[in-house]
């Protein structure tokens, strides 16, 4: 099995593939994935595919029938078959394609056909340099071993089978490498994209944050490369993990320009990012739930355990810049505080569970829209939550000789090495084990919509937990700023005429008054408003009424907004006693 990509025309983002199968079946169905691990919603990548084409060994033409959105036949007796076809990338994620005169990517998901039957076969890969002269300098970074060509140039490449064909990322372009190795495991830094990153800097802290993790783990490093893929934007987030490496968006503002560079909150996102894709590695790429076991990539796969999965991931992606050294206390006390102001001001924390967040991964958190804020809660957020809600349990319970890092150790011991996949009680049971008693009660909080009851944890291990009201849109959490005393309970956004309403709050004052998203708020009390509009509510007595206008469309309605007193959901954790503090940091 062997495939072709050539960027042809980076004006129109379009790459071409030749595959040629020499030992097909009669009629040979081939199929692109509907979506790839870690992104959990129906993408469709056959879509970008355009025009496919087939020949045999005597390059006479194969009628290609198309059987569904994704699913190819070939009208074939038997044996080879070379296929061209392009795939159009404009796809500027982490997730599919992207092709341009400043840079390609892709993942092999979106751009790779699978041959039916086959895919346990070897499969190799020639990504061919383009005679273009605008593109003549590229030059390509994947974690793809390869049989040919210079490091970070083009030439051929190879994979076991299909999942591993299709699980390295690859990127093209104008790129900025640097490495460094981490317990004997090489790891590359590859930006793309315009910057004025410190190298150096980016290898000192991300090997600090390796080398923990794969000490965490106990050793080796499951891989014998790593690469860190980054395309740099002037605003842009995202990450993907990988199975030896990952692919990152980040805002040029993310990273450090000097070896001096503060630690400031731009930087911290990008380092806990990093970790966050990184401590993949082992939790979710090697230890996965069952029902990942394999992957099913033509339609959803779904498991109530990506609390598991991304939530502890969550946890630990900070937690780690902190052990590692990158961040200190006050800094991962500023991180895990933001956290917990995401939950606690999602009223969807009282609707829906964990385990049915996990399991509606698919239409609802990848789904989302301007009432997500009240109908659902993040397992990422949450799960974070949880996570810390063990690893302060296991802490406590065992006088610090136990911890959340012991019970990752058991899973990669017991699934992740072997290649089992975990089933919905097997975190349970290891906690169990750890603490020598039955855990229903702690694990009931994936089952129900009750807030984690993290304070007296936190106070018995030193540190103070203030929930306040908000200060205003920029109080994300983790300040001792001031909160708002008057509620309004919506999200804006500039317009000439007055504020485009974004998202509404279930139960505020903004709600009982009748507005809704896309609304256009013009007046209060026949006064136009403006972006001061929430400082001026602070203003008035609870109580007084106000009397809104607004256009609904090109409708204009109106209705009463009472001043109402702000509500708690803004959190800021402080260290108080340093003694007990050793418990967990």
């Amino acid at each position: 099995m062997h495939y072709h990509i050539i960027a042809i025309d980076p004006k129109a983002h379009l790459f071409e593939v030749t595959q040629t199968i020499e030992t097909a079946s009669a009629q040979q169905s081939l199929y692109l994935p509907a979506w790839l691990p870690g992104s959990y919603m129906i993408r469709d990548f056959a879509r970008n595919i355009i025009e496919i084409n087939a020949v045999d060994d005597n390059n006479q033409k194969i009628d290609v029938l198309q059987l569904d959105k994704q699913t190819w036949q070939c009208q074939n007796q038997s044996g080879f078959i070379k296929l061209t076809y392009q795939i159009y990338a404009w796809d500027l994620s982490v997730r599919s394609a992207h092709l341009d005169t400043t840079h390609g990517f892709f993942n092999g998901s979106s751009v790779f056909l699978a041959a039916k039957g086959l895919e346990s076969t070897k499969h190799s890969l020639t990504i061919a340099k383009s005679s273009l002269s605008e593109l003549k300098d590229w030059k390509l970074a994947t974690s793809m071993p390869r049989t040919s060509g210079e490091q970070f140039g083009f030439g051929e490449f190879y994979a076991n089978n299909y999942d591993d064909f299709i699980d390295h990322p690859v990127e093209m372009g104008d790129l900025t490498i640097d490495s460094f190795v981490a317990c004997g495991v090489t790891h590359d830094i590859v930006l793309s994209g315009k910057h004025r990153a410190s190298m150096a800097r980016l290898c000192q802290d991300l090997k600090a944050i390796c080398e923990y993790q794969i000490n965490l783990f106990g050793g080796p490093a499951p891989f014998e490369r790593y690469v860190f893929l980054t395309t740099v934007l002037g605003n842009g987030f995202g990450g993907l993990e990988h199975r030896a490496s990952t692919a990152l968006m980040c805002s040029r503002k993310d990273l450090p320009t000097d070896m001096h560079h503060e630690v400031n909150s731009d930087y911290r996102t990008y380092l806990s990012l990093c970790s966050h894709e990184y401590f993949h590695s082992w939790n979710v790429k090697r230890i996965k739930p069952a029902e990942f076991t394999p992957f099913d990539l033509s339609q959803e796969a779904y498991t109530q355990q990506l609390w598991a999965y991304e939530g502890i991931t969550s946890y630990f992606d900070d937690f780690l810049t902190y052990r590692s050294g990158c961040v200190d206390k006050k800094q991962y006390l500023t991180m895990l505080s933001e956290t917990m102001t995401r939950v606690y001001r999602s009223q969807g924390r009282f609707k829906q569970t964990l385990k049915s967040s996990s399991f509606n991964a698919w239409t609802k958190f990848y789904k989302q829209d301007e009432n997500a804020n009240n109908a659902i809660v993040s397992y990422y957020t949450k799960g974070a939550l949880f996570a810390l809600y063990l690893d302060l349990t296991i802490r406590l319970e065992t006088q610090g000789t136990q911890s959340l890092d012991n019970v990752m150790q058991a899973l990669w011991l017991q699934y992740g090495k072997p290649g089992i996949g975990t089933e919905i009680d097997s975190h349970q049971k290891i906690v169990e084990t750890i603490l020598n008693r039955n855990c229903d009660e702690l694990f009931s909080y994936l089952d129900n919509t009750n807030d984690i009851p993290l304070t007296p944890l936190l106070t018995s291990v030193g540190i103070g937990m203030e929930i306040k009201a908000s200060s205003g849109t920029s109080d994300v959490g983790g300040t001792e700023t001031k909160g708002n005393s008057i509620a309004f309970g919506a999200k804006t956004k500039p317009e000439s005429l007055g504020l485009k309403i974004m998202t509404v709050v279930n139960g505020s004052p903004a709600h009982q008054a009748g507005l809704s998203a896309g609304d256009l708020l013009i007046s209060a009390n026949h006064l136009q408003v403006d972006n001061l509009f929430e400082k001026q509510l602070q203003t008035f007595p609870v109580g007084e009424v106000l009397q809104l206008h607004w256009f609904r469309r090109d409708e204009l309605m109106q209705g009463v907004f009472v001043i109402t007193a702000a509500v708690a959901d803004t959190i800021n954790l402080t260290i108080v006693d340093e003694e007990k503090l050793t418990a967990w940091l």
